[in-house]
């Protein structure tokens, strides 16, 4: 049996003839969240357009049946389909199967109607008599526009009759549908598309069979149709206001159905959309492609030491599938492999949330990467980025219009598509501060959620001394609405551990003395942070750098004096300058992109004023110095890359350490004075 692609759709499948082993052209599911760990599934308090959780998580399928089989019960009912159907359900594919043998009326009974539109993909029997039923025309009919409408999958099956045939109407089908022109010589306009449905599904991707095995014939759908379906589909939002219409303005630039390599930019401000609509986009068309990967939170990865090349090892041995993991080790031979694996496929490609043209030229470079009818979708906050990679389109994100703004913070604050009576015009005051971000509409409904007409009144006195264009001052009435203890922890979560293990974060901050469970949960009730399927704690970009905003106000002119620091000149002033306090609670410096020759001189004293010191993180940024005096006792977490000390100091016990890491430096075997460490470099 060979089994072949037939008349060019992009449709997946395979049309087989005797003779000749088999060769099936099956596809490669990409799955990111698999192994970057930050898949999402506590998003429906924050599910709105626009909320990018930097998550690739996956959830059940929006179908309700894997299949839905269409064929002619008079030829195949006990028969071919019997054990097709048998196979099918002993492979965990949840099948439909109209058991009504004997059929009244004109119209297809409402359960297969339904159940052709909440099924992923639609097997179609062609036998010989499938045509003399207007049943099954009228079925093809439904199929196909499910088809068109709803990207659904049609695979279909030759069961002893000749594709050509059926495209050209002869034999059986050219006989059944004669007597349909007499039968219905009043609705010509019907028997015309019942002549167009047949020649449109005889030029899809399908088997054949003749006088082949029907045993193993059955045995090969089943296998292909277990790749077709098993997918993992990319959480989207709850409340899909105002997504329709923008995915539906994105698919026309898209032009799915042309054989050419198109590369799109979705750009506008943090929290407007982008991430939901791409995800939307990506559930809607994966299945058209060999190849697939929606590749989350780009921007957060390439700014770790290595993250391109992970990025890169993820694509190849995603695709690859080979059981020793690829590792290109540098990104000049990760370009060139993405380069020769993909350029024969015709790949669907999303990279979300890019902030730098060398994530693209490695990750992305050109479109003599990808096979013909690629697909590359590109979201990012700088337009000017799109402009620099050359995409053949651009989409802005706007951002909701007042109704959809409206009804998005009506849901999460009423659960509700209006406001209730009372709380009209409070509702509109809300919504004129939020200026349509759906990020902010989200954490303001879910922040008034249950309160009084009074504590909203009062919560709006706070909206008015905020300027209105200052979105990070809006989302942050969320934060002011904590307690000292909540504050806390949401800050040391914005600055050191977001995307970090649940267990770990919540074992370092106990050690701390303030118990995080129950201010954990209050930051998820508020839309503060979210928990990843892979338990981890995730944040959007826009709280994260609330956060930061919020800690720079504490001394805008001196850093020393702030409770933590990360950007990375306050971090060289402090340390080289002797500038720190006992206030500095916590330091995470990481080496800026093109820096590599940039280097913090440290001295013996550029600790010594920071009593209180519980973290300090390094992540590839370059010291010099050769010891400190001093360090704090006080420290849970000290991963230090590259660290230049050839010793602790001597008055540095280290007691109160969960988490130690120094590698990449030159001190030698001391984990063993550190043994209550949870966490220890080798």
């Amino acid at each position: 049996m060979v089994i072949s692609r037939d008349g060019g759709s992009p449709d997946y499948g395979a049309h087989s003839m005797d003779g000749g082993e088999p060769h099936v052209q099956y596809l490669c599911a990409i799955r990111i969240g698999r192994t970057q760990g930050i898949a999402n599934t506590m998003t429906s308090s924050m599910s709105f357009l626009g909320l990018s959780s930097s998550s690739s998580s996956t959830v059940s399928s929006p179908w309700f049946y894997d299949v839905v089989l269409s064929f002619r019960g008079e030829d195949t009912r006990n028969t071919f389909i019997a054990h097709l159907h048998h196979a099918l359900l002993q492979n965990g594919i949840h099948t439909y199967i109209d058991e009504d043998e004997l059929r009244r009326g004109d119209e297809i009974s409402p359960a297969l109607l339904q159940a052709i539109e909440n099924s992923r993909l639609s097997i179609i029997v062609l036998s010989e008599n499938y045509a003399s039923s207007t049943w099954c025309l009228d079925e093809l009919l439904n199929i196909l526009n499910c088809k068109e409408t709803k990207q659904q999958i049609v695979l279909p099956i030759f069961y002893h009759v000749n594709p050509s045939d059926v495209r050209n109407q002869r034999g059986s089908f050219g006989e059944a549908l004669a007597v349909c022109v007499g039968k219905f010589n009043e609705d010509v306009k019907k028997v015309q598309r019942w002549k167009a449905a047949l020649q449109e599904v005889a030029n899809l991707a399908g088997y054949e069979l003749e006088n082949g095995n029907e045993s193993k014939f059955i045995q090969e759908i089943v296998q292909e149709v277990s790749r077709m379906v098993n997918y993992s589909y990319l959480n989207v939002a709850k409340y899909l206001v105002g997504l329709e219409s923008r995915v539906q303005e994105i698919d026309l630039l898209l032009c799915i159905g042309m054989n050419d390599i198109r590369m799109v930019g979705i750009f506008g401000v943090g929290g407007i959309g982008k991430t939901t609509i791409a995800k939307k986009i990506y559930n809607s068309i994966f299945s058209q492609f060999d190849v697939h990967c929606f590749l989350t939170n780009v921007r957060e990865t390439s700014n770790k030491v290595g993250g391109l090349i992970q990025m890169q090892n993820t694509l190849l041995n995603e695709i690859l599938k080979a059981s020793k993991c690829f590792d290109v080790g540098n990104v000049d031979r990760g370009v060139y492999e993405l380069k020769r694996k993909l350029c024969s496929r015709r790949v669907l490609l999303i990279l979300d949330d890019v902030d730098k043209l060398v994530q693209l030229e490695t990750l992305a470079g050109d479109r003599d990467w990808f096979g013909l009818g690629s697909r590359i979708i590109i979201t990012t906050r700088d337009r000017n980025l799109l402009n620099n990679h050359k995409v053949d389109s651009k989409y802005e994100v706007k951002r909701l219009d007042h109704n959809e703004a409206l009804e998005l913070f009506s849901w999460h604050a009423f659960e509700e598509d209006k406001p209730i009576e009372d709380y009209v015009e409070l509702s509109k005051q809300v919504i004129s501060y939020a200026k349509g971000l759906p990020l902010a509409l989200t954490v303001l409904g879910s922040d008034l959620r249950g309160q009084s007409i009074n504590q909203w009144r009062s919560v709006l006195d706070k909206y008015k001394r905020i300027p209105s264009k200052n979105i990070q001052e809006v989302l942050c009435i969320s934060y002011d609405g904590l307690d000292d203890n909540e504050k806390e922890i949401f800050l040391d979560i914005a600055f050191f551990f977001k995307g970090q293990h649940m267990d770990y974060v919540v074992k370092i901050l106990d050690s701390c003395g303030s118990p995080p469970s129950n201010g954990i949960k209050r930051l998820i009730d508020k839309c503060l942070i979210t928990i990843t399927i892979h338990n981890t704690l995730w944040m959007h970009d826009l709280l994260q750098d609330m956060g930061k905003e919020i800690v720079r106000k504490e001394s805008r002119k001196e850093p020393g004096v702030r409770s933590r620091l990360w950007f990375h000149e306050d971090v060289r002033y402090i340390l080289e300058e002797n500038a720190g306090t006992k206030n500095v609670e916590g330091i995470k410096v990481v080496l800026p992109e093109g820096n590599d020759n940039d280097m913090i001189r440290l001295s013996p004293k550029s600790f010594a004023k920071m009593k209180r010191l519980r973290f300090f993180i390094s992540r590839g940024a370059r010291f010099s110095g050769r010891s400190i005096d001093y360090l704090s006792n006080e420290l849970r977490v000290l991963d230090w890359s590259n660290c230049p000390l050839q010793s602790l100091p001597s008055n540095f016990r280290g007691e109160k350490l969960i988490d130690f890491q120094l590698y990449g430096g030159r001190i030698k075997d001391i984990s063993g004075q550190f043994k209550k460490t949870t966490y220890a470099s080798p």
